[in-house]
């Protein structure tokens, strides 16, 4: 499955658009644009999947880095600054990842 699959091609390429410039990568903007935040739950577990590159049922701060490059090939990598942001924005039990439940887009 892609993510294409799921979210519209135009909302994800607009997503990216709006956070090309280093230090501009909003997790919750970016969700909102991109249309994730209006999908149900299993569409929201299916894009984690998808994101969680290694399979481990957690989305870890390397996998972070290059978010954006899951949503459009060739996007730009996010600073460690942005990474450490987002993932502090959603560890909510600080194990040093997003877990598919509860953190994720909460």
């Amino acid at each position: 499955m892609s993510l294409s699959g799921v979210l519209c091609a135009d909302a994800i390429q607009n997503a990216v658009k709006d956070c090309q410039a280093p230090e501009s990568f909003c997790c919750k903007k970016f969700f909102q644009l991109c249309g994730l935040s209006q999908k149900s739950p299993k569409e929201v577990k299916d894009v984690f999947r998808i994101l969680d590159d290694d399979h481990s049922g957690f989305i870890e701060e390397a996998e972070l880095k290059f978010f954006l490059q899951r949503f459009v090939p060739g996007a730009r990598v996010l600073t460690e600054r942005e990474t450490k942001a987002f993932l502090s924005a959603a560890d909510d039990d600080n194990d040093g990842k997003i877990g598919i439940d509860g953190e994720f887009i909460s």
